[in-house]
């Protein structure tokens, strides 16, 4: 069974807040600033999609180079929801599906949904989860806390 409760909040948050000293992860790992480049297994249409929000995401240290697997799965969920998102634009939402007998036969048709409402929807839910780590919703990015570089009182200096 997973965690229960509310997620937590990061440590620097919990600093910032003033949380109790108890509660506060000292020895959380930070990942090193290093290379944040797309995996090789990723889809054109989904390199475009890391493209078109990985250097900004990067510039803001919410992807870094042990965020890319999961940022890559968000890129190729989007695309996917892309592809079926056209597939159902061209082909409806109700569409005719051969009918077969216990032969193999065909006897007819019958109006269905159309399949790919199936790619669509799981294609959403990930994009969702995967989104929310990121940031990349209005509500969730009310969640996130990102320090202002320019005033030299970052959570890092709090920290240490």
């Amino acid at each position: 069974m997973g965690k229960r409760g509310p997620v937590g909040k990061p440590t620097a948050l919990r600093v910032l807040h003033g949380d109790r000293k108890d509660r506060i992860n000292t020895d959380e790992p930070q990942p090193d600033a290093g290379e944040v480049a797309p995996p090789d297994w990723l889809g054109d249409r989904a390199l475009e999609v890391w493209d078109g929000y990985a250097p900004e995401l990067e510039a803001k240290r919410v992807l870094t180079p042990w965020d890319v697997e999961a940022f890559a799965n968000w890129c190729d969920a989007v695309a996917r929801r892309r592809d079926a998102a056209e597939h159902v634009d061209e082909e409806g939402a109700v569409v005719e599906l051969n009918v077969f007998n216990k032969n193999g036969e065909l006897t007819g048709t019958r109006r269905a949904k159309n399949p790919w409402l199936l790619a669509l929807d799981a294609a959403d839910v990930q994009v969702q989860r995967y989104g929310a780590r990121f940031g990349l919703t209005p509500s969730d990015r009310a969640g996130l806390k990102i320090p202002n570089e320019g005033n030299g009182q970052g959570a890092e200096r709090l920290l240490s």
